[in-house]
């Protein structure tokens, strides 16, 4: 069994979060300055299958309008843990947090992306436990 360490994911991910796995809906405003942009869903999700825990949603607002949401982890110790947070840097708040059951299979949207940033993340850390 592999010890997985929060720190070589975190950085695995940093180095592979790329404008092919940003979120459409991010796509546009992708850049490399700020490549958390548009990568929380699935990056919750890989740390989701490395670590369980529960799946939370929140709703992102700028200047009192809702731009969409974001996912973040609540590890089973009850941590909350955020690897993308900082992609938020024009002022936006996430507000309504709230935990989702992960989808089961393959996700209805953002599975490819969710592939290619899991295959990245092996080619640094070696295997990944199956997502759940």
């Amino acid at each position: 069994m592999t010890p997985w360490n929060l720190l070589d994911l975190d950085k695995a991910l940093r180095v592979s979060w790329a404008a092919d796995t940003c979120s459409p809906d991010d796509q546009a405003d992708w850049e490399p300055s700020n490549p958390a942009w548009g990568q929380c869903d699935i990056t919750a999700l890989i740390v989701n299958d490395v670590f369980g825990g529960d799946l939370m949603l929140g709703e992102v607002h700028l200047d009192g309008t809702q731009h969409g949401f974001h996912w973040w982890n609540r590890l089973p110790s009850g941590v909350e843990l955020d690897l993308t947070l900082e992609q938020f840097q024009r002022g936006q708040t996430v507000t309504a947090a709230r935990v989702i059951e992960r989808p089961p299979g393959p996700l209805p949207r953002r599975w490819e992306e969710y592939l290619l940033l899991r295959a990245r993340v092996i080619e640094h850390l070696g295997s990944l436990p199956e997502p759940v």
